[in-house]
């Protein structure tokens, strides 16, 4: 026994089809959503990045002054700044990117 559908039961179902034509950002009653973000973007997000830039560049500046005038007293620990063979660079005791100021060699800073 076959179990069917009554006639007006397709009628029921929601017809997708005549519901929106085109992208959802241009149809209908959205249209002009991509303008919008597009402008927000630009009134937003552009100068929001711009005042962090300047935000984090002043903390920087900050933070050099700070450690210009008071560096980290230097403390021979046994288990820092351990050199099992030289490096493959320079004269095999400084890193790479070896600055004089914030970076402290085995025996000490060097100024």
């Amino acid at each position: 026994m076959a179990w069917r559908l009554p006639r007006n039961a397709l009628s029921l179902t929601r017809s997708y089809s005549a519901a929106v034509h085109g992208s959802s950002a241009s149809a209908g009653e959205h249209s002009g959503g991509s303008r919008v973000w597009k402008l927000m973007s630009f009134t937003v997000a552009v100068p929001g990045v711009i005042v962090c830039f300047i935000n984090a560049h002043i903390k920087e500046k900050e933070e050099q002054e700070h450690l210009e005038k008071h560096r980290p007293e230097f403390v021979p620990y046994d288990h820092l700044r351990l050199r099992t063979k030289k490096w493959p660079w320079g004269d095999g005791n400084h890193s790479l990117f070896h600055n004089p100021k914030a970076n402290a060699l085995p025996d000490g800073y060097e100024e």
